[in-house]
């Protein structure tokens, strides 16, 4: 190009392809999936702030997990749902597709600091109970949901600020949505080093949060193995079963995405395990908490048991 720091002002979205006999079916689906995400994981939310039951470390710093996938999956599924509908190619503004992808991989790491910020609280609540209370303040709990959310987005804007300085070449998205890869895809100079950053600093997350909860599990398993206590082993594999398999679930679907976004090859299945890493994860999330946790269980019994008993 004659201009080098010429960048298109229109993008144009080609990473959805949904024929037109499929559209509806698909539309469906996606929409009912949404409604789920958001009732179930915002009820959750709601459970929690009512019940006074509930206020405990503990749950305040879970709230944050349901907020940020309702939140994840509110950055991608209404804009998904849009394009199905529209039978004309899909474009989206250079500005909004800068805003997406923030918003994407943001709150993507954010669902990594909050699991690890959770396992602190389950490793001092298993390995240090007498000093459960001293430690776990309501400041504590606020401060570190802060540097949950902060951790999330300062490298976040870092690596988007390398790709926004790219020129571009071509304005077609290869991606259901916007997100950092797709964006430096647009530009034909010389990506080594957004390529180098960007998979150094999703190798950094993952082996912090790997680290941190790893280390956490390992320290509660040798408190579990040395205490003869068989209602602390039972307490204790019942609490971090839970967090556990969501954390595992959210891992899997991550290095999926990231591994298939390095082999263009197989383009179709990374689109549409990009969409499935906004859709598994948050819907699964509140499920898991809900039948696994029985405080939340409890709060949600008592919702619909207060229900039924309202005069009509």
């Amino acid at each position: 190009m004659e201009n080098g720091s010429y960048r298109y002002e229109i993008l144009k979205i080609d990473g959805l392809r949904v024929t037109r006999y499929s559209a509806y079916p698909v539309f469906v689906l996606l929409l009912l999936i949404y409604v789920f995400i958001m009732v179930s994981n915002l009820g959750i939310v709601m459970m929690i702030a009512m019940e006074k039951a509930l206020h405990k470390p503990m749950y305040l710093l879970f709230c944050n997990l349901p907020v940020c996938d309702a939140l994840s999956a509110s950055s991608v599924l209404p804009g998904l749902l849009k394009d199905i509908l529209t039978e004309s190619d899909r474009y989206i503004s250079y500005v909004a597709c800068v805003i997406q992808a923030f918003g994407v991989h943001s709150l993507s790491t954010s669902s990594h600091t909050i699991l690890m910020i959770m396992a602190f609280d389950r490793y001092v609540a298993i390995c240090e109970p007498l000093r459960y209370h001293t430690i776990m303040t309501n400041r504590m709990v606020v401060k570190l949901s802060v540097i949950a959310w902060l951790i999330a987005t300062i490298p976040v804007g870092a690596v988007l600020a390398l790709t926004i300085r790219l020129s571009h070449c071509t304005s077609t998205i290869s991606n259901p949505y916007c997100d950092n890869p797709s964006l430096f895809k647009l530009s034909c100079e010389n990506l080594l080093l957004n390529q180098i950053f960007g998979l150094l600093s999703s190798v950094m997350l993952w082996t912090l949060s790997v680290s941190c909860i790893g280390l956490t599990y390992i320290k509660i398993a040798y408190v579990c193995c040395k205490n003869e206590s068989g209602t602390m082993k039972r307490k204790a594999i019942k609490t971090c079963s839970t967090h556990l398999i969501v954390y595992l679930v959210l891992l899997g679907c991550g290095c999926t995405v990231i591994i298939l976004h390095r082999f263009t090859v197989y383009e179709e299945l990374r689109n549409l395990a990009s969409i499935l890493y906004h859709v598994v994860p948050t819907s699964l999330n509140p499920v898991i908490y809900g039948l696994q946790t029985t405080e939340i269980r409890q709060g949600l019994k008592q919702i619909f048991q207060r229900r039924k008993v309202i005069p009509r």
